[in-house]
């Protein structure tokens, strides 16, 4: 039932009472009305010095969280809670003092959810507020942020008149809103995408009988024309064949001139010993959304990788993204005993249940304006989210998205391990980057994937319904005029090599492919239009011959049969055309064919990492006819279970890579070694240790990440007051991990912080 509107004549009663709830807003000294956002006087005393006077933390982590603040984009408040040196409650009352504005406790007092619903469920969630009460013309909002109060309060609706903020805790104002609002935010993640771009706008029976139809006239043709038939699906195949090999040559010659360049820049900044610029702007929070199913082993292993990123920790923001129905995920990550860092999300259960809807949903509680994805069995580099808040930086608003590359990090247990490592190895490195220089649509790898948030509401994020929704959202990034570029980071994972359950991942990826091509070309002419000539035909041949040469590759492999001196339906025909060299004609095109992949996989494993697969590239031939299977199978499926997700097994060979996994394990650990430390003893009066800034609180786990003790053990200082002016100058930082993504030696910085003061002060 809608609200009749926020002025109401009687509280409720289980309202908090709280000063000017229930009457109208007062008039001031000269008879005016009050302004119709009144703020809090803001006290004028900093956050840091009220929770000191509360005792609540201690000044030598205030000082290290006041330099963290200086180079980061985040708060003060999301700094102490990230590495444990405040709670949430001591918090909650210092910015009660700071702001002079009450408290609610939300859990006690529930919001009326007819006001949720008029400023709208994401909107309140993605910006950490909560409508909670309209009476008497005001309309209170608990909100986690005070300050961005005013800028939200212009963007509530009108209907809500006079807005008052209240405070809450984060976790508080999230369970508010979905205590009331789950299902109205799940239908939101299922219809995100707009109908006529959506796969959810199928009709089952228009596909049923496209089917029939084409099925049909197949056994008809086969039957009663069988060699016109043929003939046409053989030139079909053989034209899809010359145009992807066409696209692979250009991708490769794009990539190999990319290479080139990047060397050439390279030894120009060696020879001028020179680096490359600084990013000027702070460093930003990055959410990387992790999904997760059925996932019963993999939480320990997950977090253990997960804790060799070297970006901060107050700006890393992992979600850890479950099914409500998947109780063996649920149960496993209980207890895990997760960082603060790291957040689990539950998508309520639906009508259907696909990565892509979970991830839609989980978007509302990213807290980044850098949106990333990794799989379960992913394994980032250590330093992969300063190279994306990096490439960000200094890339044009248009390239809305990087995607990494993906690697396997069991490339040796079995021959069928090896040559998908080689298959991936040229995608991600001949490829993809061939693609995206030359400006086609890319079509997104799944995982290791980060987006400008901004960009990817504004192209409608995910759609719920597609089984390959990454390439999806790559053709209709393109639409939208965003670019994607490959970035030069690379993500380990497991090979899917077992052989069964590898043609079901390639259908469902085959799967996604026909759809996504189907969806898009529900109108060609406007596709044309927003793609234009060039990525209108890539994409053809991208999706509609990539799906040809799976569903054909059994007459392809038949022309080899004349080679042997066996018989070939087309053998007379082809003896006749061109004067009988038509079939060297399809020698030399399948040869080529054959040697242009074998060149571009010994390329892309050249480096010392894969050099050992060099040998294993020509077998590749009697790889890719499996994929015919997968073809097929995703051509059933389009037709009999569109939406149906066949769940690829996770952490089955993660024995095979725990020596190369501990070889990286822990950089900063490898570095410091043989340091010598300085003893407490050696630090002067007033003074604290503290690492440099890129190592701040990074390596800090179990007990000890929730005491108020020096990072070193040694005493804390006394007598030391921390205050907006007791913050060091930008001068004192001799380092920053914005300058330097590669993670440097944790050297000890003794900063005192009288000295520091008496410097401000000085200038």
């Amino acid at each position: 039932m809608p609200a009749s509107g926020p002025a109401q004549q009687r509280l409720p009663d289980n309202v908090l009472p709280l000063p000017g709830m229930g009457q109208a807003p007062a008039a001031d000294a000269a008879g005016q009305a009050p302004a119709p956002n009144a703020m809090p006087v803001r006290n004028l005393r900093p956050l840091g010095q009220i929770l000191l006077e509360d005792g609540a933390i201690t000044a030598d982590l205030l000082l290290k969280a006041s330099i963290l603040r200086k180079r980061q984009d985040v708060r003060l408040g999301e700094i102490l809670l990230a590495h444990g040196w405040v709670d949430e409650d001591a918090l909650t009352r210092a910015l009660s003092r700071q702001w002079r504005a009450n408290t609610v406790d939300l859990r006690q007092t529930p919001p009326d959810p007819r006001l949720i619903d008029l400023a709208g469920a994401e909107f309140c969630l993605t910006n950490a507020i909560v409508p909670w009460r309209s009476a008497g013309g005001l309309t209170w909002i608990a909100t986690a942020r005070p300050e961005n109060f005013a800028e939200l309060a212009a963007r509530l609706p009108a209907t809500f008149g006079h807005v008052r903020m209240l405070l809450c805790s984060e976790v508080q104002a999230q369970e508010a809103i979905l205590a009331t609002r789950r299902t109205s935010l799940i239908r939101a993640a299922e219809l995100r995408v707009p109908a006529r771009e959506s796969c959810r706008e199928r009709s089952e029976t228009r596909s049923t009988l496209l089917a029939i139809t084409v099925i049909g006239l197949l056994v008809a043709g086969l039957t009663f024309t069988p060699l016109l038939t043929f003939s046409i699906l053989a030139g079909w195949a053989v034209l899809t064949l010359i145009t992807a090999m066409a696209l692979k040559f250009l991708c490769f010659r794009a990539a190999l001139h990319e290479t080139r360049e990047q060397a050439r820049e390279q030894a120009e900044l060696t020879a001028r010993r020179t680096t490359p610029p600084e990013m000027t702007d702070p460093l930003p929070v990055i959410s990387v959304m992790v999904p997760l199913f059925a996932e019963s082993d993999i939480a320990d292993k997950l977090v253990g990788r997960l804790a060799r990123l070297t970006y901060p920790r107050e700006l890393t923001d992992i979600l850890l993204v479950v099914e409500e129905t998947d109780q063996v995920t649920r149960a496993a990550l209980v207890g895990a005993g997760l960082p603060r860092w790291i957040r689990v999300v539950t998508v309520p259960d639906g009508p259907i249940r696909t990565k892509p809807r979970a991830l839609n949903y989980a978007l509302n509680f990213c807290r980044g304006r850098i949106v990333g994805v990794w799989d379960a069995e992913d394994r980032p580099e250590p330093d992969q989210l300063h190279k994306v808040a990096r490439r960000f930086h200094f890339a044009p608003d248009e390239v809305a998205c990087l995607q990494g590359r993906l690697d396997f990090y069991n490339p040796r247990t079995n021959w069928l391990a090896r040559c998908f490592t080689v298959e991936y190895a040229t995608w991600f490195r001949a490829v993809l980057p061939g693609v995206a220089r030359m400006g086609l649509v890319v079509p997104l790898g799944g995982t290791t994937l980060f987006f400008r948030r901004d960009a990817l509401e504004h192209v409608g994020a995910w759609d719920a319904w597609n089984v390959t929704e990454d390439a999806d959202l790559g053709v209709r990034l393109a639409r939208r005029g965003y670019r994607t570029e490959i970035i030069d980071t690379i993500t380990d994972e497991e090979a899917n090599c077992r052989t069964l359950p590898w043609i079901k991942q390639r259908s469902r990826w085959l799967k996604g492919y026909a759809m996504t091509w189907g969806v898009h070309m529900r109108d060609p002419i406007r596709l044309w239009a927003e793609l234009g000539p060039k990525r209108f035909i890539g994409f053809q041949v991208q999706f509609l011959g990539t799906l040809s040469q799976y569903l054909l590759a059994p007459i392809l492999i038949s022309f080899w049969l004349i080679t042997l001196g066996l018989p070939h339906p087309l053998y007379a025909p082809l003896s006749q055309l061109w004067s009988g060299h038509a079939f060297t004609v399809l020698v030399v095109l399948f040869v080529g064919a054959e040697l242009l992949n074998i060149v571009m996989g010994l390329w892309a494993v050249r480096s010392d990492k894969h050099r050992h697969l060099r040998f294993w590239v020509p077998t590749l031939h009697f790889y890719h006819p499996l994929g015919c299977l997968a073809g097929w199978k995703a051509i059933y499926e389009v037709v009999v279970k569109p939406f149906y997700w066949d769940k690829t097994a996770h952490g089955l060979f993660d024995a095979t890579q725990t020596a190369a996994g501990t070889e990286k394990a822990a950089p900063t650990a490898e570095i410091t070694t043989g340091l010598p430390a300085p003893t407490p003893a050696a630090l002067l009066p007033g003074s604290v240790q503290i690492p440099l800034l890129g190592q701040l609180g990074e390596r800090r786990s179990g007990p000890e990440a929730t005491q108020s003790a020096p990072i070193d053990g040694s005493p804390p200082a006394t007598g030391a007051t921390v205050d907006d002016a007791a913050e060091p100058d930008a001068e004192t930082h001799v380092l920053d991990a914005r300058t330097n993504p590669t993670p440097q030696p944790a050297l000890p910085l003794h900063l005192n912080v009288s000295f520091i003061r008496k410097r401000r002060e000085a200038s």
